[in-house]
Formats: C-alpha cells, structure tokens, sequence
C-alpha cells in the first residue's frame, strides 16, 4: 500500500488519473514568473522585438517536442521521475539523482521566493510608503508557496486551474492599458549583441530541467493522448506566453522593471496579485518533486511531512539571502540532471526492457546507465560556457539539450553492446 494519495512509491491507479485541462493548467502556471519576465527583459535588450518574439516561439516548439518525449515515459510508466530512474540506474544511482533534483529544487524555490521578495518589497513601498524587509517578504512568501505542496497534487491542481484564467486577464489587462498609453510602436534598444540562434537556446534553457522531470505531473494523465495535448500546447503556450508578453511590454513602455510597469500604469494592487499568484503556482511544484525525489530514499516518513520539512528549509534558504549566490550552484546542478533525461527515454523508447514486466526492477546498480551518465555530465560540462563550465564544445549551441542527447546515444550504445556481448559470448560460455 501507498504511504498517501500522492502514490509516490508506485503506480497511479488509472482510477485516480485525470484529464488534460487539470496537466495543461499546471503548465501554464509553471510558465507564468518572474524568471520568464527576467528572460524577456534580457531578449528585449539585445534583440529587436520581431526577432524577440520570433526565437521564443521557436524556442518553445522544440521545448515542446523534448517535454513532451520525457512526459510520455511518466503517463506511460504512471511512476515518478524518482521511480523511472530507479528502474533505469538500479536502486542505489537512483538515490544519487533523487538526492541531486531534490536539491536542485529546493536551491530553485530559494531563489523563485528571493525574487518574489524582492519584487514584493519594490511594490509595497511604492504602493504605501512603507518599507518592509526582505526577510519577513521571503518567509511570507516561502509558508504560502509551500502550503499546496504539502497537500498534494490535487491542490497543486485547483490552484493553477483557478489563477491561470485571472492571471491571463490581469496580464492582458495591463497589455491593454500599456498600448492605450504608449501605443504600439516599440522603443528599438538593441545593441545588435544577440543572435537569433541565441535567443532560441535561451527560450528552451529555461524548461529543460522541467522537461526532465515532467513524470511527476505526466504520470497523473488519464492517457497518453491526454498528456501529449497538455505536454505539447501546455508547454509551448506556457513556455512562451509570459516572456512574450514581457517583451512587448518593455519594447512599448522603454521600462524593463515589471513592477515599476504595474506602477506605472496604476496597478499597484494587481500587480501584487500578479507577483504572489504567479511565483506561487510555479514554486510549488518545485517543494512537490523535490519531496516525490526524497521518498525514494526516506521511504519510512509520510510525504507531507517530507514536503513541510523541504519546506521550512527551502523558505530559511530564502530568508537568509541564499538566492543572491545560489544561481551558479544551480546551473552546476543543471549540468549533473540533463543527461538523467536522455537516459531513461533511451531506456523507454530504444532499449525498452525496464518497464514491461513491474513497477520496479530489481536491480542495484545498471553499469551501462552509471557510464552514460557520466560521459553526459562531462559533454555537459564542456559545453556549459564559463564560469560553471569550460565552454569548448557546443552541438546545438544549448549545454543541456547536449547533455540530454549525449545520455540518450550513449545510454542506447552501451546498452545494447552489453545486450550483444551477453548474447554473442557469455550465452555461449553458459551452453
């Protein structure tokens, strides 16, 4: 039997599965932050705002394509990422990885929380004239988001089902309200620094760690053709909606501070609404996969209290400041988790033997998995551009996407030369 309803140690039952709006919805929130208004800001000063526009819409279609290629495996498998990659590594590399997301996460709504802080603080002085500290914003901010969490997917799922329609009002209100003002002309700034090719690598470099662990939510879809809607449009809309919005709001206003734009234009209040809704929704999902990778290893301790615990200390990251230097950590991080996605597709679509007979296959450790995963780390490493890599190499110009499709070929070499040896020789040896 599960611990909880969250079935974090097995299978979903199909009963308990849902349909593509409610996986859709939690896309669409998780797109919706301040990280993709940041990411907007940058494409908008070296980018001219057709050009802008276009490498983002580009950018999420192939995001798209790969999130929807790791959600599969989860609505196929019905396991979390956590259980997917104790199939694939065996049970101890399991641990490792679920150990490195976990943190990975934790370190992600550190820093999700120091933004909303700080944003928070900005539009509260503004607004009222009084000053209040990041510290008591962040702890504010870290208790709300991971309240959902704690209670699981279901209320993950009610809350992005709720805040995606008013989030999409309130943002279009304020589109609406920018071109009354300063109509639609944009206020070119570019200094001509950013390729196009570049403008796509940064669209897809902010879902790719998402894509990886996209099993944690894809595992709750009623079927296949259910996720592939919700992964596919989800993520491509999701992907792209708020960074594209943010582009054109800083090209029109000449204002690249989303919260002096709510100010700006009187929307003080809303703007507020924005911020909380929006980090809320994304940064929940991150104390949720988190605590789905620590079950594995804490099997003994329910999930909600694995989530409050995750919780407190990911809000006590925030509240100490850890976001102002947690960034490299987490790109280091991203370096050791893209390869993890490209491994158990291989698994799932090319090598296909861990995930036809149980739930869980037996087995401590799966050698062809462990090298694959190192050799992805060191292509990752080499193309991830300094300080937190080498930057010598580059295949598609995106560190991670290399890692992903470095682990997929050598996972899918390794494995079957091991499948070949066995058959050709040690068989042999056996007869």
């Amino acid at each position: 039997m599960s611990k909880s309803n969250e079935y974090e140690l097995e299978k979903v039952p199909q009963d308990m599965k849902r349909g593509w709006i409610a996986m859709f919805s939690i896309l669409m929130a998780v797109g919706v932050d301040l990280s993709s208004v940041l990411l907007g800001a940058e494409l908008a000063s070296g980018m001219s705002m057709k050009n802008g526009i276009l490498s983002v819409i580009v950018g999420s279609f192939f995001m798209a394509i790969l999130y929807t290629i790791c959600a599969v495996v989860g609505s196929s498998t019905s396991l979390s990422v956590s259980m997917i990659t104790k199939n694939v590594f065996g049970e101890q590399g399991a641990k490792v990885f679920s150990i490195v997301i976990a943190l990975s996460l934790l370190g992600w709504f550190g820093v999700q929380v120091g933004f909303f802080a700080e944003n928070a603080q900005i539009i509260i002085k503004e607004i009222t004239g009084i000053s209040v500290s990041m510290p008591l914003l962040s702890l504010i901010g870290g208790l709300l988001m991971m309240s959902t969490a704690i209670v699981g997917y279901k209320a993950m799922e009610k809350l992005s089902v709720y805040s995606v329609p008013f989030l999409v009002i309130l943002i279009g209100i304020t589109l609406f309200l920018a071109i009354g003002k300063y109509g639609i002309n944009p206020i070119e700034t570019e200094t001509g620094n950013m390729s196009f090719a570049a403008g796509v690598s940064l669209s897809m470099s902010i879902g790719i760690v998402g894509a990886i662990i996209s099993p944690n939510i894809s595992r709750w879809a009623k079927s296949n053709k259910d996720c592939v809607m919700a992964s596919f449009f989800g993520m491509l809309i999701g992907n792209s909606f708020m960074i594209i919005i943010s582009i054109v709001l800083i090209k029109i206003m000449g204002i690249a501070d989303i919260m002096k734009m709510f100010i700006v234009l009187g929307l003080g209040i809303p703007g507020i609404i924005v911020l909380t809704l929006a980090q809320w929704t994304t940064n929940t999902g991150n104390i949720y996969s988190s605590s789905l990778s620590m079950s594995i290893i804490l099997r003994n301790i329910p999930i909600k209290k694995i989530s409050f615990t995750l919780g407190i200390m990911a809000t006590m990251l925030a509240v100490f400041g850890i976001y102002n230097q947690f960034v490299g950590f987490l790109n280091l991080l991203g370096i050791i988790i893209a390869p993890v996605g490209g491994i158990y597709t291989s698994e799932f679509y090319v090598i296909k033997e861990k995930f036809t007979n149980s739930n869980e296959y037996n087995q401590k450790t799966n050698l062809p998995a462990i090298c694959a995963w190192i050799i992805g780390i060191i292509i990752t490493y080499m193309a991830t551009p300094s300080p937190t890599g080498l930057g010598i190499i580059s295949i598609t110009s995106i560190a991670p996407l290399d890692g992903f499709m470095t682990g997929f070929v050598s996972y899918a070499i390794l494995s079957k030369s091991r499948s070949f040896i066995n058959e050709k020789y040690l068989n042999k040896v056996v007869d």
